[in-house]
């Protein structure tokens, strides 16, 4: 390990935990400093493998822990005892719902403070200080307080137990036993693995085989294809099989969406025409790591015929009903790929082609239409795409992005404002990527004190602020024009000013037409070591056509 102590020669749970984080290549830990972390934190400052990022809030530092797990493999976030891991406890929940492995360490008082029963600052003062870890087990897969007899080991449990569900875990690490004696690592952290059975990966592919019959399939992807490490298996699939294939919003990352096969994007009764009756009407459907929530399947529209399909998920596998247990995904999917490998490779246009702009003027008023069409058109393969949950993540939904490019949102837990801070993270987990983010106005009032973190941190990002006069999103679904989906009126363009950015390290924008924002972003590729942020001004009722499918939906599911 690269740990280094100039103030002493003892080494101590919180050197083993810093230790053992380093081992799964974690060098960031987030979060906002408290009286029961700083010795704690201590240790982190003098780690030359190790960096402290402070954010404006625990909530802001939870959310960056989320982004840069997903980019990273682990993510960490730190905070004080009470208040402040209950700021955080929303983005952790965020982390189990959509599986990202973020481990909370929870500063604590000391074990004679604890054992006292005192009323003691950020508790509630009835002397129990396990409400907080009782409350966090419900959103995270392992829990500990750590005492020192038992600290290596349980840092052990819960880091390993993260590991293999891909979910957070718990850490209450008393300001005392951060400093007891430890003994050091004695090998790499044990990680139970998750190994396919071969007697049950034989009459898979018996059954997979008699399905398939000279049938060329088409692949439907998600999300738990990345979240399994199968993403390499699913492309050899694709290739060698020359298949179609399309993907859900939550997983368009994991599929080449610039390749002839590729179909675009399944949202259920939502999707475009041709997209449904290619996935609906295939004569066999793969799914590969598939989860049909409400918001990326058109409120559970899909109409999959389960007699037709193969389904894969991370340890199971599904032949037109029939049931495989300890089956990995990976391992499917190579046993796939062996079984299509004679199929003729697809040819011809994408069927995801780029829709023509109607009637759109470069000099007029800004649709939204014009709006995701320009961005996506800017987008790089070396790019870090974050959509917020809204009008821009359903904006980019009928939009191709180019492979390579690393497409974030959360559709599933939907927290808005997460994308603002997740930048952060994701940015400091991938620094040779630039990350462009996109996030509607009232999004961004949620964790706007973390623009100034990551201006403070020179993270060189492009942030388009859509700004259409409040929670666009919400007046598609119920009250267009009601006061609760009104918002106060910000100034953005002046708000990086405010933060701490200065005119040598951030560019401001703002737009109100298509040739306003293609310029706008021109010149932030031409200045590509600051961050740009530009306002991108549309009308509060335009709403793009996914999102208007799914409020509809919304709307129906909400009253019964």
């Amino acid at each position: 390990m690269n740990y280094t102590d100039s103030h002493t020669t003892r080494y101590t749970v919180a050197d083993y935990l810093l230790d053992r984080l380093a081992e799964l290549d974690v060098d960031t830990v987030f979060g906002v400093p408290g009286d029961f972390t700083l010795g704690f934190l201590d240790h982190v400052d003098e780690r030359s493998d190790m960096r402290w990022v402070g954010t404006a809030n625990e909530l802001g530092a939870g959310y960056a822990a989320d982004g840069y797990a997903r980019m990273r493999g682990f993510g960490v976030v730190s905070t004080t005892f009470g208040v402040g891991e209950l700021s955080a406890v929303n983005a952790i929940a965020g982390s189990y719902a959509e599986f990202v492995p973020v481990l909370h360490i929870v500063g604590s008082p000391t074990e004679f403070v604890q054992s006292s029963g005192r009323p003691t600052h950020h508790s509630l003062g009835d002397g129990d200080f396990d409400h907080m870890v009782r409350m966090s087990a419900e959103v995270t897969v392992a829990q500990a307080v750590l005492t020192p007899d038992t600290a290596a080991a349980e840092i052990d449990r819960v880091l390993s137990e993260m590991i293999v569900t891909s979910r957070p875990g718990y850490l209450s690490l008393p300001a005392d036993v951060a400093e007891a004696i430890c003994v050091r690592p004695s090998g790499s952290l044990a990680v139970r693995s998750m190994c396919t059975d071969p007697n049950a990966l034989r009459p898979f592919a018996a059954a997979a085989r008699r399905l398939l019959d000279d049938h060329s399939p088409v692949v439907l992807a998600d999300i738990f294809v990345h979240r399994s490490g199968a993403q390499e298996a699913l492309d050899r699939l694709i290739k060698v099989g020359g298949l179609q294939y399309s993907s859900l919003l939550w997983g368009r990352r994991v599929v080449d969406e610039s390749a002839p096969g590729y179909l675009g994007i399944y949202v259920g009764e939502a999707s475009r025409p041709e997209v449904r009756r290619a996935v609906e009407n295939a004569p066999v459907l793969i799914t590969a790591g598939v989860s049909f929530t409400d918001l990326v399947s058109g409120y559970f529209s899909q109409h999959l015929d389960a007699n037709a399909r193969i389904d894969l998920q991370p340890h199971t596998a599904v032949v037109a009903g029939e049931v495989f247990d300890r089956v990995e995904m990976h391992d499917a999917l190579e046993t796939l790929a062996e079984l299509v490998v004679a199929a003729e490779p697809v040819g011809g246009q994408s069927m995801c082609a780029h829709r023509r702009i109607r009637d759109q003027s470069k000099g007029g008023a800004l649709t939204q239409e014009a709006l995701w069409h320009g961005v996506a058109a800017a987008v790089t393969s070396s790019d870090i795409v974050l959509a917020e949950q809204g009008t821009s993540f359903y904006g980019l939904a009928s939009e191709r992005l180019p492979h390579g490019a690393v497409f974030m949102g959360q559709p599933l837990w939907a927290s808005i404002g997460y994308t603002l801070p997740a930048l952060l993270g994701a940015a400091l987990a991938a620094p040779e990527r630039r990350p462009v983010l996109l996030i509607g106005d009232g999004a961004a009032q949620m964790t706007a004190a973390e623009l100034g973190t990551v201006i403070r941190n020179a993270v060189p990002a492009v942030i388009v602020v859509v700004n259409n006069n409040g929670y666009t999103v919400e007046r598609a679904i119920h009250g267009p024009t009601k006061r609760y989906n009104d918002i106060a009126q910000w100034v953005w363009t002046q708000l990086p000013y405010v933060l701490g950015g200065t005119s040598g390290l951030v560019t401001t924008e703002f737009v109100t037409t298509r040739a306003e924002l293609d310029a706008a972003l021109a010149r932030a590729a031409g200045n590509p070591d600051r961050l740009t942020l530009i306002e991108a001004v549309t009308a509060e009722l335009d709403v793009p056509p996914t999102l208007t499918a799914i409020a509809s939906a919304a709307v129906t599911a909400n009253v019964g």
